[in-house]
This record gives structure tokens, C-alpha cells and sequence, in this order.
């Protein structure tokens, strides 16, 4: 996987990557994370990636974040973990 730069968001880590004729979005926030790939088909310059990522997608970026630690921590304290 080739780096390819950072996108610059307040709330999360969000790094751009080329790898196997895609595009990788790499979303991560603390020890979550979420990838969407992207044909280089669909976008022909990393450049117009940022601008898929608004403030929409992000708000639901956000939102599936919160699912998922709540899903984390659920198991967990099912298992008696936490």
C-alpha cells in the first residue's frame, strides 16, 4: 500500500493510500477505524477525494463510529472484560 497524504479533518485521522488499482480512505479515530476503497476508475486524481468527504459523510462517519464502540464495549462487558 502507497502513501499518498493526509486529509486534514478536526475529529479524526484521515489518510489517503493507492493500492491495487484503488484508492483507500483510512478513517480512524482512537482505536477505531474505517476504510472505504475507491476505484481509480470512479476518481482519476487523489486530489478529488477530499471532496467526497464533507461534512455529511463525515457526520456519518461519526455517527457509525459511535455504533461501533458500543458494540465494543457491549461484547465486552458480556464477556466480563471491562
Amino acid at each position: 500500500m502507497r502513501y499518498i497524504k493526509d486529509i486534514p479533518d478536526p475529529r479524526f485521522k484521515v489518510g489517503l493510500y493507492a493500492w491495487n488499482n484503488k484508492y483507500i480512505v483510512r478513517i480512524e479515530a482512537g482505536m477505531l477505524e474505517q476504510t472505504y476503497k475507491i476505484s481509480e476508475m470512479d476518481i482519476t486524481e487523489p486530489d478529488d477525494v477530499p471532496a467526497m468527504l464533507d461534512q455529511s459523510f463525515l457526520d456519518q462517519v461519526a455517527a457509525q463510529f459511535d455504533t461501533m464502540q458500543a458494540a465494543w464495549s457491549a461484547a465486552a462487558e458480556r464477556q466480563g472484560i471491562f
